[in-house]
């Protein structure tokens, strides 16, 4: 069940998004939030081509912070994490291997190469994944931006 602080979190995933633009295109302007004890403890958005994705960027955020503790933490994640390495590392195996306990999703990524795979890796690894949450408004922002194969 989605609750009114998953829409507040990913809101504010939303307007990290904003923050990638124009400098993360071509790829999507993504955000991302990491929540722990119900508190906002990092965020990030999408940087330059070859340089970190959202989830990326907030991981390294918090880490800076020297904190260790992942698995008591919530991702928040307006595009679902990419499944796939290129001139990045998978999203989807930096939040396994930091063993995030869960993470919400607002939108599937239409991209052939992703489409469900990055949710999938996130399953089979046992994170609990929540798609959907403010799916409407962060598909208006995103939609133009999308690789849909």
């Amino acid at each position: 069940m989605i609750t009114e602080q998953d829409i507040q979190f990913m809101s504010l995933a939303l307007e990290e998004s904003k923050k990638a633009l124009p400098g993360c295109l071509p790829n999507p302007p993504v955000g991302c939030v990491l929540v722990k004890g119900g508190k906002l403890v990092a965020k990030g958005f999408t940087q330059a081509p070859g340089y970190h994705h959202a989830e990326a960027s907030a991981l390294e955020t918090y880490s800076e912070s020297l904190e260790t503790d992942f698995q008591s933490m919530a991702a928040y994640v307006t595009l679902e994490p990419c499944s796939f390495a290129g001139r990045t590392p998978s999203c989807a195996k930096a939040l396994i291997d930091r063993r995030i306990s869960q993470v919400f999703v607002a939108i599937l990524d239409p991209d052939p190469r992703n489409s469900g795979k990055g949710i999938k890796m996130l399953t089979d690894a046992g994170i609990a994944v929540t798609t959907g949450v403010e799916a409407d408004s962060v598909q208006k922002f995103i939609y133009p931006y999308l690789n849909k194969g």
